[in-house]
């Protein structure tokens, strides 16, 4: 399977295309942004929006990955819709089609006869991205594509990438908002036990070009299955937590009762706050933050499946907190780990794939342990 974590990983690069050349047109941007509205809209948010690059990007994945895998085409699932409606009130069902040609023309009609714009973003869809150098080609991996699906998030702080905040990111410290949280996430987990096995994840705007002043990516992917353990995010050296005490990012609306419970633990120079679940997630990866911290149920599978691959490989995992809360923290258990196949049948719309336990995502199991025993009788 390590032709399936190549292909993804180049289907994220030419998903992190599509968001640049979106961002790079301020009058195509606004024409982009319609408002989720019934069933799909995330609570949390007074405003959450669905863009057309959420939509093209979400079904360019599922185009490319279900060319080069027949038996995974019916099990790539996605957050957004792909009805989009018009400025005349048409509903038009964005797909991939086989030509350049083809989806600028389907992709004019979503944006009223602009042709130009259409155009733009076709020719970055069809287009294939510069190499991208990794070292997965000794990679075997004994997965069969049938047993595999997939969750894509295809811009996730949608907000943030709205907003267009641009910060210079700096090294070793989070970025609270801003560009640099929204990212491609794709995630692969088993059908059978909702396992997450493999991950994609990459931050189109990690940093500008100097020269040119365009923004330049970077991705971050992980393998975590029976023994195979394999992240391109190396383990942050932790040091003595006595010296330098837990971290904890949080979303900033966190409850807080939250807040006071984790204070004595961190101190209040170690809540760190920041955007978009996934980065929050990619934070721990990177050792930006120990832990990450979400008690309501405002996360969703697709904002999770990717990141926690990699969180696994590292020797970490994203659990329930609900659960966690519910059981003794002694050695690792695995009935908490958060799954990735069954949908919540007592809700409706994306609420059913909602993480309704809220989760902690953690590197190391006494972290999470040290968190759960400030958390228990708070909540």
């Amino acid at each position: 399977m390590a032709d399936l974590l190549r292909l993804l990983l180049r289907v994220a690069e030419k998903a992190a295309n599509v968001a640049r050349v979106c961002r790079q047109e301020a009058p195509l941007f606004q024409l982009l942004v319609q408002e989720k509205t019934g069933e799909d809209k995330n609570k949390k948010f007074v405003q959450d929006f669905k863009t057309l690059a959420d939509v093209v990007i979400q079904e360019m994945i599922r185009h490319d990955v279900g060319a080069q895998f027949p038996e995974m085409a019916g099990f790539i699932h996605g957050e957004e819709s792909n009805k989009f409606e018009n400025g005349l009130g048409e509903s038009v069902t964005v797909t991939v089609c086989h030509t350049e040609e083809e989806t600028a023309a389907l992709l004019a009609t979503v944006l009223d006869g602009d042709r130009t714009a259409a155009c733009l973003l076709a020719r970055a869809i069809h287009q294939d991205p510069a190499t991208i150098e990794t070292s997965t080609d000794s990679l075997t991996i004994p997965l069969s594509p049938a047993e595999l699906a997939i969750w894509i998030d295809p811009i996730d702080a949608t907000s943030q990438y709205i907003e267009g905040k641009e910060e210079v990111l700096e090294e070793g410290h989070l970025s609270p908002s801003g560009l640099h949280c929204a990212l491609v996430l794709i995630g692969v987990y088993l059908r059978s036990t909702g396992e997450p096995v493999m991950g994609v994840v990459n931050q189109p705007f990690n940093h500008q070009d100097p020269a040119g002043g365009g923004w330049r990516g970077k991705h971050f992917w992980g393998v975590s299955y029976g023994s195979i353990n394999v992240c391109s995010a190396s383990r942050p050296k932790d040091g003595a937590e006595g010296e330098r005490g837990l971290s904890v990012v949080l979303s900033s609306s966190e409850k807080q009762v939250v807040k006071e419970a984790l204070t004595p633990l961190c101190g209040p120079d170690k809540l760190i706050y920041a955007s978009g679940a996934g980065y929050k997630i990619l934070c721990v990866i990177q050792g930006l933050a120990d832990v990450y911290v979400l008690s309501e149920g405002s996360a969703f599978k697709w904002d999770s499946c990717a990141p926690h691959a990699l969180l696994r490989a590292l020797g970490g995992g994203v659990v329930d907190l609900s659960k966690c809360l519910q059981s003794s923290c002694g050695a690792q258990d695995h009935s908490t780990e958060l799954t990735y196949h069954q949908p919540d049948d007592e809700c409706k719309g994306a609420e059913r794939w909602a993480h309704r336990g809220g989760l902690v995502a953690y590197r190391d199991h006494s972290q999470l342990c040290s968190i759960v025993t400030a958390l228990k009788g708070k909540l």
